[in-house]
């Protein structure tokens, strides 16, 4: 047996497949590679990739109804292609994040993806054990087998990273998808060999913020320490030329220089430096020069920029020095309902299989618009039987639904900033989309909480409309 038949077989008893980390450590393992040599081969943290290995053959151990561990796993997978019959009828489950399988015979001269395992339709998932359900918050971890993809997106952007230059913008509200995807961009960059770079402006200082100088320094030190380069800013900036330029000569003649691979640059929620206009309307072109001199010296081909951001910026910008005119833009959409069924089936909840699952959930993607952290609650709280459907859907905009905590947030958000308090009420009230100053839309926006259409304003779903209505009157 080689790696591609053991894959196949693995597809052939998990439900949704390996994702792209937990294929890596397969693969390396099946090579006899240890944990820290996977990890320095590949750019990750020895602990994160023992942790995830360690995941992996308890996932496996759970799938085949007996203990697989790194030493034995070989032998169990033999053991199973031996056990194997042959199936004209099978349809093979596509894994979450592996698309397509390569087609290999066996030593007998079968085709290892017509193998079916005996007894297939007792084999037990990790998904109908609560134990491994995983509580949503923040973005889904790279193993996790609740992360739904949105064709063509994550290919487009695969492909598009692998770009000299490119510049792929992300744009959804609040919970939606984008920190999520940009960790997968960013790791199949890793696998290609590039270097990655990921810039979180929540995690700024807010002193970072009271100048252009203060910030671009702040970005160059992040910059220079996930590269492992040695800071030298000194060296390089100069008051006289100003701290555009500055900051560019350290990323040319420095940064790029040095380092012996492309570099993708990933700059998460890039909504905030809206805030801060003096800084944002220099920042903002400064990203679109360096996009653009790509085109014409080679050394900034080896930068590849990954822009995420909730809303469109409403500061001033020339539209030939905006970054959100260029590029690859991304607009994550929210769940179709069909999404939401391979969601629930995930979550271990049988009901929702077939055309009558789709009936029953039907009102849940009503009341939540397919968002998908509202959707990922839900299915967490129904997967372990906390609450039912019909319950749920009929608490869900009150104080005592599986939504209070997340909505007294927003409520609390909007109490802070009576302006928008104001203008959602509007909205909410209102039996037809309203129009809303430019500021306040953008804002409630990336909150989430509304869609525009044009200049027109409405709530993004059932859920807030009922919630907010209520609240704010």
């Amino acid at each position: 047996m080689n790696i591609e038949e053991a894959l196949v077989i693995l597809d052939t008893f998990l439900e949704h497949g390996l994702s792209d980390v937990q294929e890596i450590i397969f693969r390396k393992a099946w090579e006899g590679q240890t944990y820290p040599d996977i990890a320095e081969s590949c750019g990750y943290d020895a602990n994160y990739i023992k942790d995830v290995g360690s995941k992996l053959w308890k996932l496996l151990s759970q799938a085949f109804g007996e203990e697989v561990t790194k030493s034995n796993f070989r032998s169990v997978l033999r053991r199973r292609a031996q056990n194997s019959v042959l199936s004209e009828k099978l349809q093979p489950v596509p894994a979450v994040l592996r698309q397509s399988q390569p087609t290999s015979k066996t030593k007998d001269g079968i085709s290892a993806s017509s193998l079916v395992i005996e007894k297939q339709d007792e084999r037990k998932t990790p998904v109908s054990n609560p134990d491994f359900l995983e509580n949503p918050g923040g973005s889904v971890p790279l193993n996790s087998f609740f992360y739904i993809e949105r064709p063509p997106i994550e290919e487009r952007t695969y492909t598009e990273i692998n770009k000299p230059g490119s510049l792929i913008r992300i744009k959804a509200p609040s919970k939606m998808g984008k920190t999520s995807l940009m960790h997968r961009i960013l790791t199949h960059a890793k696998q290609t060999g590039v270097h990655t770079v990921h810039i979180g402006l929540q995690r700024a200082d807010s002193q970072v913020f009271t100048s252009l100088e203060k910030f671009l320094r702040w970005f160059c030190a992040n910059v220079s320490r996930q590269l492992n380069l040695e800071i030298r800013l000194d060296d390089y900036w100069d008051e006289d030329i100003g701290s555009k330029v500055s900051c560019t000569l350290y990323l040319q003649e420095y940064v790029l220089e040095k380092i012996d691979a492309p570099v993708v640059l990933a700059l998460d929620e890039v909504n905030r430096i809206f805030e801060y206009p003096e800084i944002s309307r220099d920042f903002l072109p400064l990203l679109r020069s360096w996009y653009e001199d790509a085109s014409e010296l080679e050394i900034w081909q080896k930068l590849r920029l990954v822009v995420v951001h909730a809303t469109e910026a409403y500061i001033p910008l020339d539209i030939n020095q905006s970054p959100f005119n260029v590029g690859l833009p991304i607009k994550l959409p929210e769940f179709s309902l069909e999404q939401m069924q391979d969601l629930a089936v995930r979550h271990g909840l049988d009901w929702a299989k077939g055309e009558k699952g789709l009936e029953k959930l039907a009102p849940l993607r009503a009341m939540i618009g397919g968002h998908p952290y509202l959707a990922r609650l839900a299915l967490y709280n129904l997967g372990n039987q906390t609450v039912t459907l019909e319950q749920l859907l009929q608490e869900a905009p009150t104080i005592a639904g599986i939504y209070s905590n997340y909505l007294r947030h927003h409520l609390a958000n909007l109490q802070e900033h009576p302006e928008l308090a104001i203008a959602l009420k509007r909205v909410v009230t209102s039996p037809t989309s309203v129009q809303l100053e430019a500021i306040a839309a953008y804002k409630l926006e990336s909150m989430g909480l509304v869609k525009l259409e044009g200049n027109q304003a409405m709530p993004s779903c059932e859920l807030y409309q009922l919630y907010f209505r209520e609240q704010l009157t």
